[in-house]
């Protein structure tokens, strides 16, 4: 068999068994309409709403993508009882993006503009995919820049921006007609306010402003291979690895599997479970109640210290093709993910803090 027709059958394979399949380079994606409704509820933080996706090629070389996001976020974390009052806010975003083939790679351009009372960021991005060695490795490449601008409800005078660079470059390699892998690289650099303006941290029990260096430098690094068990099953497994210059070093393990039920032609079901576990030390100048001031300090329990644990599971109910035409799916998924955190303090109990927080979600989809 050409090289070429396995590698289009094995990622038509993944791409029925995962839902999405890696695109060959030198195509467009299809035409495409997605809606989901998603819930985040966990350690006092609540947010709900929908986003939309609408893709449509202009041209067999040429497609643009439009998305719509709603957060409605009710916030009582650990930070804000203890510190703050309980708030609401509405977080919308809006998203734009073209795909141009051109022989065998693949540009992607895309902006981005999100906002809520508080907080503004834009983003600009431009993606390459190339396709070598007769079309079983894919190399790609890509650039990103952000502006955030950064306000304080309770004080009209405050205002802070940051901005952000993130580098890219990941390959994909077909290893046999049934395996494939993927490596990915990331590097981000971030300049200007990035902490928060309502976060406090401790010092012998007294509470004072937060204070963050006005840079840091990010690597993270994934590895990921997938493999078909039998005709209408899959595995994969992915390993990630972050550290950056505020001494923070992250690793995260995730091994998952689907199976597919049915005749696509005819209606079938895709199942699909995982098993997440992520752990992380804390940042150099992270204290949970410091004995001594120094020039940067936080509490930030996302700088601290935790581990956490994910159970994943989805089902997907592929429809026969009829409305017009189209491919239509409906997901169901939900998440349970539980954190411990072992140098953050729960200051109504004064113990380790912990939480769990429960993701659902639903979403149609229809390929037309």
């Amino acid at each position: 068999m050409a090289a070429t027709d396995w590698r289009r059958r094995l990622l038509a394979f993944f791409g029925g068994l995962l839902g999405a399949a890696p695109a060959l380079a030198a195509d467009v994606p299809a035409d495409r309409a997605e809606a989901m409704f998603h819930v985040y509820d966990g350690g006092g933080v609540k947010a709900t709403g929908p986003a939309l996706l609408v893709r449509k090629r202009l041209s067999d070389r040429v497609s643009a993508s439009g998305s719509y996001y709603i957060d409605a976020v009710s916030n009582a974390s650990i930070d804000v009882v203890t510190t703050a009052s309980p708030f609401k806010e509405t977080r919308t975003e809006y998203g734009l993006g073209v795909d141009w083939a051109v022989r065998d790679s693949l540009l992607s351009l895309s902006a981005s503009r999100s906002s809520e009372p508080d907080y503004t960021a834009n983003s600009v991005g431009l993606d390459i995919a190339q396709d070598v060695f007769g079309g079983m490795t894919t190399i790609s490449i890509g650039f990103s820049r952000g502006s955030d601008e950064v306000l304080k409800s309770t004080d009209t005078a405050f205002a802070e921006t940051a901005l952000h660079w993130q580098y890219r470059v990941g390959v994909t390699q077909i290893l046999s007609p049934r395996w494939l892998m993927s490596a990915n690289l990331e590097a981000v650099a971030d300049e200007g306010y990035l902490g928060s303006p309502y976060r406090a941290a401790r010092v012998f029990g007294a509470t004072v402003p937060e204070r963050l260096p006005g840079t840091r430098s990010s690597r993270a690094l994934k590895l990921r291979a997938l493999g078909a068990v039998g005709d209408t099953g899959s595995v994969r497994g992915e390993l990630r690895y972050y550290w950056d210059t505020w001494g923070l070093k992250a690793s995260t393990l995730e091994i998952g599997g689907s199976r597919r039920w049915g005749d696509p032609a005819q209606g079938s079901w895709l199942f699909d479970g995982a098993v997440r576990a992520h752990t992380q030390n804390s940042a150099l100048f992270y204290r949970d109640n410091a004995t001594v001031e120094t020039t940067y300090l936080t509490r930030n329990r996302q700088l601290s210290a935790f581990r956490s644990t994910g159970l994943i599971g989805k089902a997907t109910r592929v429809l026969p093709a009829r409305w017009g035409g189209a491919e239509w799916q409906f997901t169901g998924a939900y998440e349970f993910k539980r954190f411990a955190f072992s140098d953050f303090t729960d200051l109504r109990t004064g113990g380790a803090y912990a939480h769990n927080a429960h993701v659902f979600q639903i979403h149609l989809s229809a390929n037309y």
